[in-house]
């Protein structure tokens, strides 16, 4: 039978939302599960209509609407409510940071994002208009990651740009259509609920799973690993100890100019593999010259939003596995490449399984002496949407800026997200850390080596391995 609140239906939550829920009672606030940003223009706003495209941006948004509820047995559903309730249950006010200097603008807008959302029946996202010393006018998103992820919210920006630039300047079309949330939750539900596909890919990874076990790689080298080895009496003992007890976050941004950037994506063009692949194998090759071993795993972020649909139907939807490659150092930088490319492509096709499944699997096959110790030292997402918008784009030389802003806390060691900026089409390296787990002086040392290893096997694709880890 359908369950039902104030005449919703409820759906339960999916694997992706579920993720979430695993590591909040690990962090002393349910702020670790929100994303900030702000999205600005250098030019005048109309605030009115601006509003107006905000509001039509969420009605034509499902996931936007979605509310959270517990039943009497502690369970979690959601349920979407329509477009006159959500705009009963929330408002977007305008704040003028005009006249403050842009430190404190920003410190403002991190405190924003260190409030965590009230959970139950209630609005998951909330938007700001603002105004910016610097003059610029625009929004500050702040979304729960459990109804958006970063496709999902840039998609949304997208719909407001574009539905406001259709209001205020001729010749820009009207947004086509966003796809049906539900739509995909439904399929999403009835893949978890025993499907074929769930067996075969749940085959798929737990055959990889058993080939051989992993070996941690530390960014400083090997020395947590010798330590676990030291502190279990096991020097056969191939986790560590990555995260601390301590959440508390820091993010260190590394901007890649335009050019150089530019000579990364001609080469993945001309090889016609993605920059995720030349990423992976620049950290992977990074933690092999540091650790001297050439079996190597990543935690990579899978985006799962390979069709229109479900591109355009918001929510969250990534899932994360450990991506791992043994590669010797006579293997050509360019092979390497491909078989990241080739393993890349096989975890998409089976990206819809459980990663909570993934992991308790691994740790029944590899027992550990302790929970908390990994093989992975950190996790990789690439953002290869962008908020370069054709709207904006049209209008010709209007200059605009996107920026993130970090909750101050994360339950992860490391966490890299690469994003192209709309400013330049240059790359951000966004380093999301544990203050007490990797310093920023470690980030900068794994930063310089990761740039020079990518730039010398792209510009000496047929080099070995070996050969660019001497030659950087």
């Amino acid at each position: 039978m359908t369950k039902t609140k104030k005449g919703y239906e409820l759906y339960p939550l999916t694997v992706a939302q579920k993720f979430h829920l695993y590591y909040l009672p690990y962090c002393p606030s349910a702020a670790v599960l929100n994303i900030g940003t702000s999205l600005t223009i250098g030019t005048e706003v109309d605030w009115e209509v601006l509003r107006g495209s905000i509001n039509k941006a969420y009605e034509r948004n499902e996931a936007m609407r979605i509310r959270f509820t517990k039943d009497a047995d502690g369970t979690y559903y959601q349920y979407i409510v329509d477009d006159t309730e959500d705009r009963k249950s929330r408002k977007i006010d305008f704040v003028d940071f005009y006249g403050q200097s842009m430190e404190e603008a920003e410190n403002t807008m991190r405190q924003w994002t260190s409030v965590p959302f009230p959970f139950e029946d209630s609005p998951m996202t909330k938007i700001v208009m603002i105004r910016t010393p610097d003059g610029f006018n625009g929004v500050y998103f702040l979304g729960h990651h459990m109804v958006v992820d970063a496709q999902a919210l840039i998609a949304f920006l997208k719909d407001i740009i574009e539905i406001y630039c259709n209001k205020k300047y001729e010749g820009i079309p009207y947004p086509k259509e966003m796809c049906s949330y539900v739509e995909q939750l439904k399929k999403d539900l009835a893949y978890e609920a025993g499907s074929k596909a769930k067996q075969r890919d749940s085959e798929f990874f737990e055959n990889l799973i058993r080939q051989s076990e992993p070996v941690y790689n530390g960014i400083c080298g090997t020395d947590k690993l010798e330590a676990a080895r030291k502190m279990f009496e096991n020097p056969e003992l191939r986790t560590a100890f990555n995260a601390t007890a301590d959440v508390t976050s820091a993010l260190d941004i590394f901007h890649l100019e335009e050019e150089p950037t530019k000579r990364l994506l001609d080469f993945c063009e001309k090889y016609h593999v993605s920059l995720a692949c030349l990423l992976l194998m620049g950290l992977r090759t990074y933690f092999q010259k540091e650790n001297g071993q050439d079996d190597v795993s990543i935690n990579n972020a899978i985006a799962r939003r390979a069709t229109l649909k479900e591109k355009k139907c918001g929510g969250t939807r990534i899932h994360s596995f450990p991506f791992r490659t043994i590669f010797s150092k006579n293997m050509k930088f360019i092979d390497a490449v491909y078989a990241i490319r080739d393993l890349q492509n096989e975890m998409f096709r089976h990206a819809n399984y459980n990663p909570t499944e993934y992991f308790a699997y691994r740790s029944k096959v590899y027992r550990q002496p302790k929970a908390g110790l990994t093989y992975e030292p950190m996790s990789l997402t690439y953002q290869p949407m962008t908020l370069r918008e054709k709207g904006l784009d049209d209008l010709g030389g209007i200059s605009y800026k996107t920026k993130w802003y970090p909750n101050g806390m994360t339950t992860q060691a490391m966490y890299l997200t690469v994003m192209h900026r709309p400013e330049d089409n240059g790359l951000d390296f966004n380093f999301e850390h544990q203050v007490k787990a990797v310093s920023k002086k470690e980030l900068e040392y794994l930063y310089y080596y990761l740039c020079r290893i990518m730039f010398k096997g792209a510009e000496n694709p047929d080099l070995s391995i070996g050969e660019i880890i001497q030659l950087v």
